[in-house]
């Protein structure tokens, strides 16, 4: 049993493709401890876009593609939370409005839009402007992502063509249809159009505590991957005691949901637009494409663990040191690079 690698294994490691964490608020967090802890690429999921727009090719980051903006009705979440700095928040009260958002939020570079649907923190766009927000963002190239929390919320995001939850549902347990429709045709690969990926972020609740809404997540994410859902690994980063880097804990909650080894790297390593197949919106312009065009990768030093024991793979994954492809070109034909090397 093997684990797919770029190149081939080192006498001391694993090289893997660019893991991602799908789900981060880099605004909150050191970007450089991100990539010191093995992640190569994030996804951040909401920050004010002047100051987003800056963080690709910082020296020293990981790879970034934003979203910009959280967008939401006026008054809605997160407009109302001390975290959120001015300028992170646009309120959206009609569908010319959401227009102009997805707009602004593109020109600064945004390579997704996000959207918040958190009908317990206040009032969620009305049908005719999310429908408004997602139509348009598709119209130009971008996925939208959503902050589903509350009873129907998830629901509501897949009836209006979101592509991507920020997190595994965690309010309520999913009835099996919705899971199925979301899952997608069994077989289609991913090309269909009903089909919304998930990002995990499973030990933000609780934060190696379990709490009744992990237990909620991880039921649907089990249910979610057994009928051909995809989840994307990420973490909420930013958000409580999180550590930065690869989260054990986080992993070690997939495993619980049902990812064997393979799964898990997989998860890793997915990426936002290409996973779906989708040809008109696979390949975003800016920084999102397709991981295997990153010029960062994975290295994981030490013998791969026995793949039967999740305990072991997550804490195996967990030591990933991220390097660069010119290093990793060098190494397919050397000796391996030396841990922790940047």
């Amino acid at each position: 049993m093997s684990i797919p690698h770029l190149g081939r294994a080192g006498d001391g490691g694993t090289w893997l493709p660019p893991f991602v964490d799908a789900h981060v608020h880099l605004g909150l967090v050191d970007p450089v401890a991100v990539r010191r802890g093995g992640i190569a690429v994030v996804h951040d999921l909401g920050w004010v876009p002047d100051v987003a727009r800056t963080w690709p090719g910082r020296p020293g980051f990981p790879e970034v593609a934003f979203a910009g903006a959280f967008l939401t009705a006026p008054g809605g979440y997160p407009s109302d939370r001390s975290w959120a700095p001015p300028g992170s928040v646009e309120e959206v009260g009609s569908p010319e409005a959401a227009v102009a958002a997805v707009d602004r939020q593109v020109a600064a570079g945004a390579s997704f839009v996000k959207v918040a649907l958190h009908s317990g923190a206040g009032p969620v766009p009305d049908d005719v402007t999310l429908a408004a927000l997602v139509g348009h963002a598709h119209a130009r190239g971008r996925d939208v992502v959503a902050h589903v929390e509350g009873r129907g919320m998830a629901a509501r995001a897949y009836e209006a063509g979101v592509d991507r939850l920020a997190h595994a549902p965690f309010s309520e347990r999913l009835p099996d249809d919705l899971l199925a429709a979301m899952a997608g045709p069994s077989g289609a690969g991913g090309t269909d159009r009903s089909r919304v990926g998930w990002v995990s972020t499973l030990d933000v609740h609780g934060w190696g505590s379990p709490t009744a809404e992990q237990d909620v997540a991880i039921d649907n994410v089990r249910r979610f991957v057994a009928l051909g859902g995809t989840v994307a690994y990420g973490t909420d980063l930013g958000n409580g005691p999180l550590p930065p880097g690869v989260n054990s804990r986080e992993l070690r909650a997939l495993a619980a949901a049902g990812l064997d080894a393979h799964a898990l790297v997989a998860a890793l390593t997915r990426d936002a637009a290409a996973e779906r197949g989708v040809p008109d919106r696979a390949l975003r312009p800016g920084t999102q494409r397709s991981s295997t065009d990153a010029s960062l990768t994975t290295w994981v030093p030490g013998e791969v663990p026995d793949l039967d024991d999740p305990d072991a793979v997550a804490t195996w994954l967990a030591r990933a040191v991220v390097v660069e492809r010119d290093t990793a070109r060098d190494a397919a034909h050397d000796p391996a690079p030396p841990e922790g090397r940047p």
